[in-house]
């Protein structure tokens, strides 16, 4: 046995025990009101194990290899619901060859703002070099992959088109594929897995905030995802990223999943991840998500208008998750959507009511902005909503195009 090798076994006994075989997570019923009835499967209450904890199934793979990590606070290997241990500290502590650190949007230690340029460094902690990759570098350059073997992809998704992980994978996958390095990815679950839904993007719209043609709620892992992006050569010049991964075991997407760390500062609890994929629409309106409060996408307000229904209110001010947060030191009129169900569709409702709400009471003032239809992904849906369509008609008109995506995710998928 290599000395590496003892180490490894060393450190996996002492320090992580049972780890590989599973720690329990939650599983089952997240924190908010009761899921539906085919949301309440649980897989006979078997633990679920993200690829991260399922050691003895990647480490061997990192044996004499110069290692790149792309991670975030979420890269973690749990020994419990509520504690964990970084995944590159983990592998530091390993004598795995950590070379340096990949950070997405939010950084490393996912304490930036939305859209926040993040600034390559050296973390404190470990004094490994941190490159950012949100801002002007989006994609790992050939000259930052020159002394690198292989690339570890570990971080949570919340199954959202415009949540810019995913675009972030696929400029790691084509980094990788142009340098002929292998790319390990970590899988872990999709708290809003359980569906598909909404427009899918057309190739006017693609951006950071969407780069394929996908709904925006995607239904897929990143693993999944990962293995679409290679199988419909999505990569620049028809490239294939050599992919190896760790499944998570005993999910399944009809498993309600709840993330025991925060993805990223705005998104703090299962409501507010299930809310997401419907609300972030109003980014690009006048209304609030409650950005600069602690219910951030779990709130609508503007200080513009107060009508009889909007009897609840906030006052954005700056916090960790925005530092400047739209309407701030204003008190914000609206809905408090923290009790609502759990959602298995995008609720369009909300947006069109506001739409005719603001129309009604502050017409100085446009509704959709600059990048709505960049979140949307299409103009269809602003011309829709103001061409006074219902959320059902406007829903209907994305089946189409939702049942051609349904038959492409089908040869993907790895979890039923």
């Amino acid at each position: 046995m290599s000395g590496l090798q003892l180490l490894k076994n060393t450190f996996l006994l002492l320090v992580f025990v049972s780890v590989s075989c599973g720690k329990k997570l939650k599983v089952g019923t997240p924190n908010i009101k009761t899921p539906s009835t085919a949301l309440r499967v649980t897989l006979e209450k078997k633990d679920i194990i993200v690829g991260a904890n399922q050691t003895t199934k990647y480490f061997s793979l990192l044996e004499n290899k110069r290692v790149a990590v792309v991670a975030n606070q979420t890269s973690v290997i749990f020994s419990s619901d509520t504690t964990w241990t970084h995944l590159v500290d983990s592998l530091i502590a390993a004598k795995v060859n950590v070379k340096k650190v990949f950070a997405p949007e939010h950084g490393f230690r996912g304490k930036a703002d939305a859209g926040e340029h993040v600034e390559d460094g050296l973390d404190k902690k470990t004094g490994l070099p941190l490159l950012s990759l949100h801002g002007k570098n989006k994609k790992p350059t050939q000259e930052q992959l020159d002394d690198l073997d292989m690339m570890i992809f570990d971080i949570q998704d919340v199954g959202a088109r415009f949540y810019t992980y995913i675009s972030t994978l696929h400029y790691v996958m084509e980094a990788c594929a142009e340098k002929g390095i292998p790319l390990l990815i970590l899988d872990r679950p999709n708290p809003n897995g359980h569906y598909v839904d909404g427009p899918v993007m057309e190739e006017a719209f693609k951006s950071f905030l969407g780069m394929h043609a996908i709904p925006i709620v995607h239904g897929m892992t990143i693993a999944e995802y990962a293995q679409m992006i290679n199988g419909e050569q999505w990569l620049q010049d028809g490239l294939q990223s050599e992919l190896h991964i760790v499944p998570v075991r005993n999910y399944t997407h009809q498993v309600a999943y709840s993330l025991p760390i925060k993805p990223s500062p705005n998104l703090p609890n299962d409501v507010a991840i299930n809310l997401y994929p419907s609300i972030c629409f109003f980014e690009q309106t006048p209304v609030s998500l409650g950005r600069g409060t602690d219910m951030q996408f779990q709130v609508l307000g503007t200080p513009d208008y107060r009508i009889e229904k909007h009897a609840f209110s906030f006052t954005p001010r700056p916090n960790e998750g925005s530092r400047y947060p739209k309407h701030e030191g204003k008190e914000c009129w609206g809905e408090d959507l923290r009790t609502t169900e759990w959602l298995s569709e995008i609720r369009l409702d909300w947006l069109i009511d506001w739409y005719k709400t603001n129309e009604q009471n502050n017409k100085g003032v446009p509704f959709f902005q600059k990048y709505f239809s960049r979140l949307a992904g299409t103009k269809k849906l602003e011309e829709q909503i103001k061409a006074g369509w219902t959320a059902k008609q406007i829903k209907e008109s994305w089946q189409p195009d939702l049942e051609r995506y349904k038959k492409i995710r089908a040869k993907y998928l790895i979890y039923e």
